[in-house]
């Protein structure tokens, strides 16, 4: 999020798009209906259900899973016909004036560069002009025919609102109303905010969903602003910090990026990470890059990491391909080529797509280790449990190794929530049985394996030898122990920069934040962003001081928001040139004439003249990013793609199957299904009577909603002789399950490109372990394919087929 939840009640406008926040997040919904209450802000809600969000909403619009796209591209178009644009900000604070080469081109919903052959696009094209003077040609008239501005006029162009209804299945008058209020999000005192989950990321272009909707608060300068933003509504209360902390495969803690086979060295690594800014005077704040990795390597490696020997930089694993994410390591091990895998605190059995693979992948390992507080599906992936796990558990040979661990209740830590607020918390009560703490689990494996090394040797055990232990019992390091390692301190004083003569932070204290970090080895700190976190003050996230002086929800005192407790991304857009906010009402800071003052930390050198730094620093630009130089996989503007599996053709070119970029793989092109066969469109939800796959362990949840069922409209029901409660059968190409439908008007049928389209809706809080009655999911169901960009499965647009059914039969005792 680059706001709080907090702040949401401070919005004029809430588009909840992609999401359910009434139901899979009600304690956040809560600001939504402060915003109602208190500044009479209006809720749209666009969903293929009408789901709890939308009986609250003022305005509500169907669309088809998976068209995303197509809808924000019109409403881009709508803004941007009608003049409803935020012209300062977008002429000063976007790069819309930036020329684009004359190579870049995009016809028939391909970019220029496509390799078909590869599955990838030559980006050369997508750059800007580059002048003599080392910096990007710009337009600021916005007249020349290629600057980004007119490039994305013409691409959102054809999304006109018949086109929007077309593919979406959108009502055209709907999506009118709908793209008439965002609009009205174009005046500097109106903002609009953006929330959204699963229900954009879990699609094979899921980051163009987000990005779609980032460009359309750019063009409305909603970004930065109190009550505006992207606000992404992360599915458990530490997801966010599971990315912050680096635990993707291609992903160092604070976004840092693991290395690559092209860069064996630390210079080569270097090379490009630390950006040349594009236009004069601005900060590029990556340019500080060197610090902060220089100050990782010294936090895993202390000692033994030093300038001659690059700090261990050859210690880091190196890419062979993008990432290592959960489809390509399943990939490899239903390939034969993984003998172990442990499974730490999640349930793939049951999240990841493809069921019947999974199991059969699972089937091949060795060895498996689970460490979770509770049973768990992909723990007894083994057992026969009829047409719930149809399995032959004497052809198994894995081996399974259940560790069971605490819950979060039952330990003392912090939790990262969706709006980037570190919060500590105490634990409230004593493990039960044999259950141990995760960080003792894994301090034994780490110490019992060293020992192993130490003894026996091994083909290159030095990073684990040489891997920094110094915690006061090496048996389990506290919680405060590894805040304090995350936070970094100075290991050698570390002195000011503005007199040589004076200590800044002497040896062994902690760093204040990272701008204390240095690139000698003389500062370690875990994870850049959190640095702050737990510094010579004390533990900031365990602060818990709600003092609001402006009554906005920014509570500065209570715990601590990354970086350096800034509550409001991007806050330095939300005043205009000469530092005087856009909306007085809204003040986040303002320039007093020799620093920025206000209600959140500037997201830029608090001295820093209004018209010396753009207020995008993360950016080479200086500015934001309607046209992005290559980042993005699949497309410098997002484009509408077809679902892999699509009730129609893609109006755009009826030849292309899904995202042309997307993680595919060659086993699995052969498991789309097509309308002909499956005509219906599936897609997955959750419960608000349920946590995922936890709950149903609890007998109140499980009383609450007991059972296995999917939604269809009156409409499919009568078209299919399926009765209200009865049994159905839901199949696609990957698998088959059953369950109770629920016969709803929650539920439409669309139509789209003058076909009549049906969605079934299918919640996944069902296995066969636990309280509640065994029951399937919908990843039985789901296509093994993933984001082009981050690689995420795309579980909520695939094809089925329904009809009435007996009951699923359970395997005998």
């Amino acid at each position: 999020m680059t706001n709080a939840w907090t702040d949401i009640k401070n919005t004029d406008l809430v588009v909840v798009m992609g999401g359910n926040a009434a139901e899979a997040h009600p304690c956040g919904f809560k600001w939504v209906t402060e915003a109602k209450a208190h500044r009479g802000a209006k809720l749209i809600v666009v969903d293929p259900r009408y789901t709890r969000t939308a009986s609250v909403s003022d305005l509500y619009a169907p669309i088809r899973p998976g068209t995303d796209i197509a809808f924000l591209s019109g409403v881009i178009n709508y803004c941007m016909a009608n003049g409803k644009v935020q012209w300062e900000y977008l002429r000063n604070f976007t790069n819309a004036s930036f020329i684009v080469k004359d190579g870049f081109a995009y016809q028939d919903g391909l970019f220029s560069g496509y390799n078909e052959e590869k599955r990838d696009y030559d980006r050369t094209s997508w750059d800007y002009v580059i002048g003599e003077d080392g910096f990007a040609v710009t337009d600021p008239s916005l007249q020349h025919p290629r600057c980004v501005w007119n490039l994305l006029k013409e691409h959102v162009s054809v999304y006109t609102p018949e086109m929007v209804e077309r593919i979406c299945g959108t009502p055209k008058e709907k999506f009118l109303k709908v793209a008439e209020l965002i609009s009205t999000c174009s005046a500097p005192g109106k903002v609009m905010t953006s929330m959204y989950a699963l229900g954009w990321t879990q699609h094979s272009s899921g980051s163009q969903n987000i990005r779609a909707m980032a460009m359309l608060q750019l063009i409305l300068g909603n970004i930065g602003m109190r009550g505006g933003g992207m606000n992404a509504l992360r599915g458990h209360s530490n997801i966010q910090g599971l990315t912050d902390l680096g635990l993707m495969s291609h992903l160092l803690t604070g976004y840092l990026n693991m290395p690559t086979e092209k860069e064996p060295d630390f210079a080569k690594y270097m090379e490009t990470r630390q950006f040349k800014p594009l236009r004069p005077g601005q900060t590029s704040y990556w340019q500080n890059y060197r610090k902060f990795m220089v100050s990782f390597q010294k936090a895993m490696w202390g000692d033994s990491a030093t300038a001659e020997n690059d700090w261990n930089y050859h210690y880091l694993p190196k890419l062979d391909v993008p990432s290592y994410d959960v489809l390509r390591m399943f990939e490899l091990m239903y390939d034969g080529k993984v003998n172990g895998y442990i499974c730490q605190g999640f349930n793939p059995l049951l999240a990841f797509p493809n069921r019947a693979k999974l199991t059969a992948a699972l089937s091949k390992l060795k060895f498996l280790i689970t460490m979770d507080p509770l049973e768990t599906e992909t723990a007894r992936f083994w057992e026969n449990h009829g047409e719930y796990n149809d399995v032959d558990t004497a052809s198994i040979e894995t081996e399974v190794i259940q560790l069971p661990t605490t819950c979060f209740a039952e330990e003392e830590g912090s939790l990262t929530n969706s709006g980037r607020w570190l919060q500590w918390h105490w634990a409230g009560g004593t493990p039960p049985g044999e259950a141990q703490h995760d960080t003792w689990i894994m301090a034994q494996i780490f110490l019992r394996m060293r020992e192993l090394y130490r003894k026996e040797g091994g083909a290159f055990p030095d990073p684990l030898m040489n891997l920094s232990w110094d915690y006061a019992d090496p048996n389990e390091p506290t919680a405060e122990e590894l805040a304090r390692e995350i936070n970094g301190r100075a290991l050698t004083d570390v002195m000011d920069p503005a007199d040589p003569t004076k200590v800044l932070v002497p040896a062994g204290k902690q760093v204040l934040n990272f701008s204390q970090l240095k690139d000698d080895g003389s500062t370690m700190c875990g994870c850049w962003i959190y640095s702050g976190c737990f510094n010579e003050q004390g533990n900031n996230m365990a602060r818990r001081d709600n003092h609001d002086p402006d009554e906005t929800g920014a509570y500065l005192g209570w715990t601590f928001a990354w970086p350096v407790n800034r509550r409001t991304l991007y806050n330095r857009a939300s005043a205009d040139l000469s530092g005087k906010p856009w909306d007085p009402t809204r003040k986040i800071i303002e320039w007093n004439g020799e620093k920025w003052t206000g209600y959140d930390v500037p997201d830029i050198s608090p001295t820093a003249k209004p018209e010396e730094v753009g207020p995008f620093i993360m950016n080479q630009e200086g500015v934001s990013r309607l046209f992005t130089r290559g980042m993005m996989r699949d497309g410098p503007f997002p484009a509408h793609m077809e679902p892999f599996e699509a009730p129609i053709p893609n109006v755009m070119n009826p030849k292309m199957v899904g995202n042309p970029v997307s993680r595919v793989f060659v086993t699995d092109a052969e498991e789309f299904g097509t309308s002909a066969e499956f005509p219906y469109v599936g897609t997955s939800y959750r419960l608000t009577e349920h946590f995922h796959y936890w709950t149903k362990h609890n007998r109140v949840n499980a009383a609450l909603q007991p059972e296995f069922f999917v939604e269809i409209s009156e409409e499919l029901a009568k078209e299919k002789g399926i009765e209200k409660g009865g049994w159905v059968r839901v199949w696609s190409k990957r698998g088959s399950v059953k369950a109770k439908a629920v016969v709803t008007k929650r539920i439409r049928p669309l139509v789209c490109d003058g076909k009549t389209v049906h969605v079934v809706g299918i919640p996944l809080h069902w296995g066969f372990t636990g309280a509640a009655k065994k029951g399937f999911g919908p990843n039985s169901l789901t296509p093994f394919v993933g984001d082009a960009n981050i690689e995420t499965p795309e579980s909520k647009a695939f094809l089925v087929n329904i009809e009435p059914s007996s009951g699923p039969e359970e395997a005998s005792a």
